[in-house]
């Protein structure tokens, strides 16, 4: 299981101070615990975040003891990317709990391959419920299967560990194939400019009658 240590973050302190050193702060809350802010390593937490992601159970040590929990939410810099805060979701070990998975989609599609049509992933996530030791970091879509348009992934395709079933329906479509759609070129007519002369040519003898017109003739008294 995955751990990391942390420290018992005082109220005085400051986020920016926190961060300049090299720490992140974060809280821990549910599961009959008191919600508590703590402090952790940046690069430990960015490690254990890549590796457990946010389905599998970690143990936080604390000064105060260690507290069993997953990566509830996590609030990243929008500029940098760089995790800013995180929260925990403490967690009972004997109690099942619901929880979506990432869909990691592996293989090559022979469809795809031979040019029949594109891939489309229509999940990206499974909701599933399991114990927390039981939890996944993610399930496998196995999309070689997929060799003609009729061809499709389903939620029941999916390969899940033991002690682990599934909330999503079943019959949910995880990936497709779809026809390629040639693009056509639009065909835009030639400009015909022996028509623009001659209309060009039209306006200019109109505009010459009209400019060389005899004046009136005054009339006599």
């Amino acid at each position: 299981m995955f751990k990391i240590k942390a420290e018992n973050r005082s109220e005085g302190e400051k986020i920016d101070d926190l961060r300049k050193s090299g720490r992140i702060p974060a809280v821990f809350y549910g599961a009959g615990q008191k919600t508590s802010s703590i402090i952790l390593s940046t690069i430990e937490f960015k490690k254990i975040w890549r590796e457990a992601g946010e389905s599998s159970a970690i143990v936080v040590s604390t000064p105060s003891g260690e507290i069993n929990v997953i990566i509830h939410e996590v609030q990243v810099d929008p500029v940098t990317s760089e995790p800013i805060h995180v929260d925990f979701l403490a967690i009972d070990m004997k109690k099942k709990i619901k929880i979506k998975v990432s869909v990691v989609f592996e293989g090559i599609s022979n469809a795809v391959k031979n040019g029949v049509g594109n891939l489309v992933k229509v999940l990206h996530e499974i909701e599933i419920e399991a114990l927390p030791a039981d939890l996944p970091h993610n399930l496998i879509a196995d999309i070689s299967k997929l060799e003609t348009l009729e061809d499709s992934v389903l939620v029941s395709d999916i390969k899940l560990p033991a002690g682990v079933t599934v909330v999503t329906n079943a019959t949910d479509v995880v990936a497709s194939i779809i026809a390629q759609v040639e693009e056509k070129e639009e065909v835009v007519a030639p400009v015909d400019l022996s028509a623009i002369e001659v209309e060009k040519k039209g306006k200019k003898e109109e505009e010459g009658e009209v400019g060389t017109e005899a004046p009136a003739t005054p009339a006599k008294e």
